[in-house]
């Protein structure tokens, strides 16, 4: 009798799906970026990047006659940013894995030495080429048009909302491609897409008035603090609560432009500085604080794309 009968084999201690081949990545990513060359959808970006932004020097040239500097010109731009930003992340994530596994190009791809992670980290980095390089581009070019515009040109400002520009891209690319690795069909991931948009530019952006209706008719306790007013007169005024406060800060547009300003020393006016200080006489919060508003940034970078390393390798392609 043998004496194998009832054994079964052992089980393989790891799987190709679950590796991450960094090799592999770079593959991934560059023929990600060099389909996007080929198509001019980089150069694409780069011409409305460049276009964007001297367009918009030009505008505040007009229409400031005694000048403007540089954080006047970045504090503009960024609320343009803000919402241009997320369409184009949005879009070009739109079909990197949901349109591969629809048409089943997927299965090819995964015939080849590349695990599932892989492609998510190949597509993630190879999106995000496409739209930083097109921004670094764009920018640069746009730099010298901005440097004539303003009366007072400061590099490292420019140089930092550039940077915290492509975080900022990345972090709503990193929703993207997580979406689309959720779904196989290109119609319920681009639903997906405009679901997010819809949530985080008009809903988000909605929830502090909300809350401030609420506070107003009792439902919220607000927070009472007193400021000087004209002719040294006391003026009290009512405050939402710090964690109703903390869940505008929670936007990764919000994030993005008060991370803009610890960096480039954009603080919107001083006015609301002051105001800001008077309502916290015992200090802000650390969670209020612009400084926390990075780790929110990394928080809406790192999340989704764990949460599509962890799906990915699991569903049926």
């Amino acid at each position: 009798m043998s004496s194998e009968t009832g054994t079964q084999p052992a089980a393989p201690t790891g799987s190709a799906s679950s590796s991450i081949d960094l090799e592999s990545v770079r593959t991934i990513a560059k023929k990600d970026f060099q389909d996007a060359v080929r198509s001019w959808l980089f150069w694409g970006l780069s011409v409305f990047f460049f276009a964007l932004m001297a367009g918009l020097a030009g505008i505040l040239a007009w229409i400031s006659p005694d000048g403007f500097t540089t954080i006047d010109f970045i504090s503009t731009v960024s609320s343009v940013a803000k919402l241009v930003i997320p369409l184009i992340a949005l879009i070009l994530g739109w079909k990197a894995i949901a349109g591969e596994r629809e048409t089943g190009s997927i299965k090819v791809l995964l015939s080849l030495p590349h695990s599932r992670r892989d492609v998510i980290l190949g597509k993630l980095l190879g999106r995000t080429a496409v739209l930083s390089l097109s921004l670094i581009i764009g920018l640069l070019i746009a730099m010298v048009a901005v440097a004539f515009a303003v009366t007072e040109f400061s590099f490292p400002a420019y140089m930092a909302f550039l940077v915290l520009t492509i975080l900022y891209g990345l972090a709503y690319m990193s929703i993207a491609i997580s979406l689309s690795s959720l779904t196989r069909s290109t119609t319920i991931a681009g639903a997906a897409m405009f679901g997010v948009f819809v949530v985080f530019y008009i809903v988000w952006n909605s929830i502090q008035t909300a809350l401030r209706l609420l506070m107003n008719r009792g439902y919220i306790e607000g927070v009472a603090y007193t400021m000087s007013g004209p002719g040294g007169g006391q003026l009290e005024f009512t405050r939402l609560p710090s964690w109703a406060q903390f869940i505008n800060m929670l936007d990764p547009g919000n994030a993005y432009q008060n991370t803009i300003t610890i960096f480039s020393e954009i603080s919107g006016d001083q006015i609301g500085t002051t105001v800001r200080e008077v309502a916290y006489p015992n200090g802000i919060p650390f969670f209020l604080q612009d400084w926390f508003s990075f780790i929110i940034l990394l928080f809406w970078i790192v999340v989704p794309i764990t949460i599509a390393l962890f799906w990915f390798d699991r569903v049926d392609i």
